[in-house]
Parts: C-alpha cells; sequence; structure tokens
C-alpha cells in the first residue's frame, strides 16, 4: 500500500463515519463506494423508495459526532473470499458483493483474502488506511456538502446511486478558508462570467464544447493573439498560417494515428474514398513548412509559430466551459535546431513562460517533467532515445535552477515535455502549457539540414505553446480577474456617462477621437439615472468611466472612474485620452489597483 498522508487517513475515515451515521438513519441503504477526494469525501448509497436531501444533512452530521466522540478504533482484518463474499451477503450490500466477485474473478483480490476495516458497529470491505481511532478527527474540521446522482461503477446502463459529497481539511480554519475560496470561485466561474459578460456561449444546436466567441470575445482573442505574435516576432519566430484539416496519410506519417486516434474525430470520406481528419495537433502541418526544401544550419534555430485551429474528441463527460473543448486555438511553435543548440533554446522557452505569467499576474506557477513509460502502448518504441532525451530535458531544468517534479507516464507519445502548472481559485492544480522534446519527427518527416561540417544531419525538434489555447488561458484569465480585464485587452476600453442629455455632443465629440485612434469606447445615452449608469459600467467591468457634466463641456475635461481604483481624477480630455493611448500601445496590466495611470 503506498504512503498516504494523515489528511487522506481523515477523509478515508470520515467517508466510513458517515456511511455508518447514513446507516443508523436509513438501515435498508446498500453502500457504494466511499473514497477520499481532493477537498473531502463521498460516498454512494442506494436507498431504494427512500428519499434524502440536504435537509438530512444535519441529523447525519449530529450523529457522526456522536461517532467521533465514542473514540472507535478502526481495526482491519482479512476474510478468505468465499467468507467474504458471504459476509457482504448476509450484511445485504449487493453492491459490495458484486464488486468483492470481480475482484476474486480478475486475480485482484490479495492472497490472505478480501480485507475489512470495522469501527464500532460498522464494517466495511477496504484497503484503508484509517486513522487508529474516530476520536483522531479534529473539532469542526467536516461539513456534509451536497447531494448528485452517480451511476454504479460511473455506467449508465447500471442503477443511479446518490452521493453525499463532504468537506473535510486539517482544521476548522482551513475548511471556512475553502468555502470562502469556493464561493470567490464561484462568483469568479469563467462560464457564469463568459454569460454575464458576453464573452462566449455554447449552444445545444451547435454542440457542446464548441464556443461561439461572441463581440467581445473576439475581441479578446485578438489583443492576446497580437500580443503573442508581437514577443515572437522579437524572439525570432517566423508565422504561417496552415489548414485544419489533412489527409489521414499526414497523421499515419506523424504518428496520431495510431497513437492518438482516439481524441481525434472520426474521417471525412472525400476524392474517390480519401480520408481527411481534422487535425488534432498543429505539428505535421509545420514539419511540411520546414522540410519543403534544404535547410542549412545557418538558419537554425528555425522557430515556426501559429495561432491555429485544433479539434479533439474529448468525452462528454470531461468538457467543462472553455477549460475542457473540442475546437480550440493554440499559441502553438516549433522550434528546429540543431543539438547544441537544443539547451539554449528550451532555456529561452522556459524565460518566455516566466515573462507571460509574471505579466498576466497568474501567480506561481510548477514545473513537471512528464516522462514516459515503457510498459505502456502509447508511446514510441525506442528506450534508447527516451532516455537520452529525458536526461537533457533534466539536466535543462536543473541548470537553470527551475524546481520541479516529475510524473511517469503524461509525456507526450513523441518525446518527453515539460507541463506548467497552475492552480485555480480552488488550488486544483490544471495543465496550462507544455514546452515537449521531440526526438521522433525529424525521422518520420525526413527533415534535415546540412551541418557546418557538411554532413547532413536531423533536428531536434521543440514543441511550444506557452499561451496554451485562446479557450484555456481566457477561462484562466476571466476567473483570476474577475473578469476585469485590463484597458488594452479590454472589450468596451471606455464607456462615456453624460450626466444629462445637454452633454451629449461632447461626449460624441470624444467618441469620435478615440475611434478615429482605434480605442473602443461607447456612450451610455439610455434613459437610465446616472448612478445607475455607473453600476451598469461596473457591473459589465468596464476598466474606464469618465464621466461628464456640464463643467467637463465647459472645461473641455472629463472626470476619470477606473474599476478598481474608488478615486476619481480630473484631467482634460486630450490628456485623457493620450493617457488611454499609452495603456493600450504599452499594455499596461492597469486591472490591478496599484499600477498608476
Amino acid at each position: 500500500m503506498k504512503e498516504v498522508d494523515q489528511l487522506y487517513k481523515i477523509r478515508h475515515s470520515l467517508a466510513h463515519i458517515m456511511a455508518q451515521a447514513v446507516l443508523e438513519h436509513y438501515p435498508k441503504a446498500k453502500m457504494g463506494f466511499g473514497p477520499p477526494v481532493d477537498n473531502g469525501f463521498y460516498y454512494d448509497f442506494d436507498f431504494g423508495t427512500e428519499k434524502i436531501s440536504s435537509e438530512d444533512f444535519k441529523k447525519i452530521e449530529k450523529s457522526m459526532y456522536k461517532i467521533i466522540n465514542q473514540k472507535q478504533e478502526f481495526s482491519i482484518y482479512y476474510k478468505p473470499l468465499d467468507e467474504a463474499i458471504e459476509l457482504l451477503a448476509g450484511m445485504d450490500q449487493s453492491y459490495k458483493v458484486e464488486y468483492a466477485k470481480e475482484l476474486v474473478e480478475t486475480g485482484q483480490a490479495e492472497d490472505q483474502g478480501l480485507s475489512f476495516y470495522v469501527n464500532g458497529s460498522f464494517t466495511d470491505m477496504c484497503e484503508g488506511p484509517h486513522i487508529n481511532n474516530t476520536g483522531e478527527i479534529p473539532p469542526k474540521c467536516f461539513k456534509l456538502d451536497r447531494i448528485s446522482g452517480s451511476y454504479w461503477r460511473g455506467d449508465e446502463k447500471k442503477p443511479m446511486l446518490t452521493r453525499i459529497y463532504g468537506l473535510a481539511f486539517e482544521n476548522e480554519e482551513e475548511l471556512k478558508d475553502y468555502i470562502r475560496r469556493r464561493e470567490l470561485a464561484m462568483q469568479r466561474d469563467h462560464r457564469k462570467l463568459g454569460a454575464e459578460l458576453e464573452i462566449f456561449l455554447i449552444d445545444d444546436e451547435v454542440g457542446t464544447g464548441l464556443p461561439l466567441w461572441l463581440p467581445n470575445g473576439a475581441v479578446i482573442r485578438a489583443e492576446l493573439e497580437a500580443w503573442a505574435k508581437d514577443v515572437e516576432f522579437k524572439a525570432g519566430y517566423h508565422h504561417v498560417s496552415t489548414p485544419s484539416l489533412s489527409k489521414s496519410t499526414l497523421y499515419l506519417r506523424s504518428g496520431h494515428l495510431p497513437y492518438y486516434a482516439e481524441s481525434m474525430f472520426p474521417p471525412m470520406v472525400l476524392d474517390e474514398n480519401t480520408e481527411y481528419y481534422l487535425r488534432p495537433m498543429n505539428c505535421p502541418h509545420h514539419h511540411k513548412i520546414y522540410g519543403f526544401r534544404p535547410r542549412s544550419y545557418r538558419e537554425l534555430p528555425y522557430r515556426l509559430a501559429e495561432y491555429g485551429d485544433m479539434f479533439r474528441y474529448e468525452k462528454h463527460g470531461s468538457l467543462s466551459g472553455l477549460l475542457r473543448v473540442r475546437a480550440m486555438c493554440l499559441n502553438d511553435a516549433h522550434i528546429y535546431c540543431e543539438y547544441d543548440q537544443v539547451k539554449e533554446e528550451f532555456a529561452k522557452v522556459m524565460d518566455l513562460y516566466k515573462y507571460y505569467y509574471d505579466y498576466l499576474r497568474l501567480g506561481n506557477f510548477r514545473v513537471r517533467l512528464s516522462l514516459h513509460d515503457s510498459e505502456s502502448d502509447k508511446y514510441v518504441k525506442d528506450e534508447e532515445e527516451w532516455q537520452f532525451s529525458e536526461d537533457i530535458v533534466r539536466e535543462i531544468l536543473n541548470e537553470n535552477k527551475i524546481d520541479f517534479i516529475e510524473e511517469r507516464g503524461e509525456a507526450a507519445f513523441y518525446g518527453p515535455k515539460v507541463d506548467i502548472q497552475i492552480k485555480n481559485l480552488l488550488g486544483r492544480e490544471e495543465t496550462v502549457s507544455t514546452c515537449q522534446l521531440d526526438f521522433v519527427m525529424a525521422k518520420r518527416f525526413d527533415l534535415w539540414y546540412s551541418a557546418k561540417d557538411g554532413t547532413m544531419k536531423q533536428p531536434y525538434i521543440l514543441h511550444r505553446a506557452p499561451l496554451s489555447t485562446h479557450e484555456r488561458m481566457i477561462s484562466f484569465l476571466i476567473e483570476f480577474w474577475g473578469g476585469a480585464f485590463p484597458t488594452w485587452m479590454a472589450p468596451n476600453q471606455v464607456m462615456l456617462i453624460p450626466v444629462n442629455e445637454g452633454v451629449v455632443d461632447y461626449a460624441m465629440e470624444m467618441k469620435q477621437k478615440m475611434t478615429e485612434l482605434g480605442i473602443r469606447c461607447d456612450i451610455d445615452v439610455s434613459d437610465d439615472s446616472f448612478n445607475k449608469k455607473i453600476r451598469k459600467a461596473v457591473t459589465k467591468k468596464t476598466p474606464n468611466m469618465w464621466i461628464i457634466g456640464e463643467n467637463e463641456k465647459a472645461e473641455g475635461t472629463i472626470t476619470w472612474r477606473r474599476y478598481c481604483v474608488q478615486d476619481q481624477i480630473k484631467m482634460s480630455a486630450d490628456a485623457a485620452i493620450d493617457k488611454i493611448v499609452h495603456l493600450r500601445t504599452n499594455r499596461i496590466m492597469d486591472n490591478f489597483a496599484d499600477v498608476q495611470i
């Protein structure tokens, strides 16, 4: 059994304590599974014709505290296979019986039989581990949270069970902090704000996982992409544009067929039985561009970049707003270089990642070195190249003093990769972007360059996507910033708010000036009260609100209110416009109160 920490044991033990309490009130209930999870625990039950709701949590929690105060010891014992199944049948736990039989039939049962944990009057088939006794549960560290439906064994053809979730942490303070952060995360959920701020929508008739970018979202995408292209141009990248589909022969050559086939959309049969696929990756198209003519070492490193559309057949249950979709646009690039250039180019990519994340204030990120699994069929079979490439990436990270963890079985099928992990508002890690070292594709696509010594050599290839997909990155920006984008990215950069109709003409003049300068602005000419106009602009997270009254019109000024700052300032209209141009041109992160304009 693998080593687990105390919190894991607490959560696992609470699952048993909850099940014991539930059976006290619903003795006919049948148990499914009850594991610990990242923020607590759950247990699945079949209540038959009995009904249960969150209103029953109070009495269940009361029983749980009673069990905790009894300091019941957790003890383990083993039953021979036949006796174990007989015991579970006698407890009228049919789901446990089914699972026990499966363990026996598939040879997963331990030699000494099936293990059971007992605390007080409660017995459950379980591998553990648990705390020593229920009295070790910290005071007020848990809370029953919610109820949902869950198919037995995750199979929709099997019975629907009732899942009761509980939250659990090491102490009451951590529990309260999690609940607070969850409330904030719910307020900032990118799906909620995406609709309220008219950034994107997902329509059932179009298809789940296929986002439609509304005008506001299209602006954010365009600004993010323009920024990346500016940065990449200065870093020596060449931008290309390639088609979103290709013949199956291209993906057979690259290995996406068969290695990645389960994540690809089905083929389209055209041109006398020729199969075409929507591309899941941009890589093969870039390799074709590199290989279309002979290359010299003088051209290396050769950096190709593209914001390219991709399509992946993610399972329906895994789709989530913009975070996991089926149609996406990736900040992709491929760097073709000599062996002696690999470390320097990889280090430059890691510096670029840090630049982006620091600039966007996405917080600390963690680096994961994702390695292959030699026993898995999903990786190219070349153990010598795998070890060689993984050692190179490990050396790069160590030489650049980058802290990292290693995880086996997470590499790309063609080489090791560095995954950039950042935490969302609930503290859960998500992979945002990657950098991969590829030792396969140059061989498969017959890519060469003439070296300085006159010989022909194959390049190493780095795959990198520091800003991830538009979809994933924007989902993070919405949630981290609460929908309040800086002026340079904001769909509406300035909202002009006239105090009365007599100053609308002055506001129109300013809007005309700003429009000619490419500034996105609007005027609230509704019949709403002045205070309601302000509230509307704030609700829409408009970064700059310019208030215009009779005095401002007479003086040629505006009163400026920023979204994230309480104080207002007054300045000439021309100076204010110059400020907006400065904020936009220099991409100032003015959505933070500590930034002076």
